[in-house]
């Protein structure tokens, strides 16, 4: 009687380090919820990355420590049943996206949003240049498109991932420092994303670049 067919782990694992992403550089670009939404990240066979649509602008520098950093929770209903030790059935009720970020620079789109008002039609003092604003009692709720880009890699190892929210509010900001220490002032600002009607999604997903298409046989994606 023949036994069974045996291996070993070296023959069993696929390590690889070549797809371990990085992000070495990155911005988030926020435009009104009324701008044309990102269709394609890069064109051509070289998978050159593409201009954005009119009307996003770059936050800028934003704090190296937290970065852009995406959030994602996920609330369930649990069904309890007799004589099951555990649930027998589980539904997903909630699920929520988020991105945190802290801008350095002092503009009027961070001030913007960091603040909770339109300064569109603030002016600054024709003489001395000053600009002043009063924060509403109660702020209006106020929708962007956010697309956040990072990229990997340099040439034709150049990866991009980005991820575009077509519908997201303010819903957090976090507490402004004015110091002399190396932490400049800053606006800490957390987004949520809400599910978008015309795109039927709160959030999309875009991988590219000339790196990314060299690995689509790694990674598991099928090829033309």
């Amino acid at each position: 009687m023949t036994g069974p067919t045996t291996t070993t782990y070296d023959e069993l694992k696929n390590k690889q380090s070549e797809l371990i992403r990085k992000a070495l550089e990155g911005s988030i670009f926020i435009a009104s919820d009324t701008a044309p939404l990102p269709t394609t990240l890069t064109a051509g066979a070289d998978s050159q990355l593409l201009p954005l649509p009119e009307g996003y602008t770059d936050i800028g520098w934003v704090d190296k420590g937290d970065g852009a950093t995406w959030s994602r929770s996920v609330d369930t209903s649990d069904v309890e049943s007799w004589g099951a030790v555990e649930p027998t059935r589980r539904d997903i009720t909630k699920q929520t996206d988020g991105l945190k970020f802290v801008a350095q620079e002092t503009k009027r789109q961070t001030l913007e949003l960091y603040e909770g008002i339109d300064l569109s039609s603030v002016v600054p003092d024709p003489t001395t240049g000053e600009v002043t604003f009063d924060r509403p009692s109660r702020p209006s709720t106020k929708y962007y498109r956010v697309f956040g880009l990072f990229v990997d890699g340099a040439g034709v190892d150049t990866i991009y991932v980005a991820k575009v929210l077509p519908k997201a509010n303010v819903t957090d900001r976090g507490e402004q420092k004015w110091t002399d220490s190396d932490t400049p002032v800053g606006y800490d600002v957390t987004l949520t994303a809400n599910y978008d009607e015309v795109t039927g999604t709160a959030i999309r997903y875009f991988f590219g670049g000339p790196g990314w298409k060299s690995l689509l046989t790694q990674m598991d994606f099928a090829t033309a």
